[in-house]
């Protein structure tokens, strides 16, 4: 009943939002999920407990699941190429089964 898949997790700043999600469906990704995030990394601490003084900087996680490794993979060079020179991002895939593969 499991099929084999691959999760793409995306960490960028919301002001790159639009143009990321527009490159994951332009890919071949069916649907994606959108989650506001906070933490620490190199370019500092993204709280998530108050207002950002710009929301554009704050951060989201973006992640998919397709059942093509390659267009997954395909895709998260494409926004890493595309926006990390410019913008702070981590990009991570991860092999997942799930339920109803022709969803993904």
């Amino acid at each position: 009943m499991f099929s084999q898949a691959t999760k793409t997790v995306l960490i960028v700043e919301r002001l790159i939002q639009e143009e990321v999600l527009d490159l994951i469906e332009q890919g071949g990704a069916k649907g994606y999920t959108l989650v506001p995030g906070a933490g620490q990394g190199e370019h500092g601490r993204r709280r998530a407990s108050r207002a950002a003084v710009v929301k554009d900087f704050s951060i989201v996680r973006i992640e998919f699941i397709m059942a093509d490794k390659n267009k997954a993979k395909a895709i998260a060079e494409k926004v890493a190429d595309t926006y990390f020179e410019q913008y702070p991002g981590i990009v991570y895939i991860s092999d997942v089964e799930v339920i109803r593969a022709d969803k993904f």
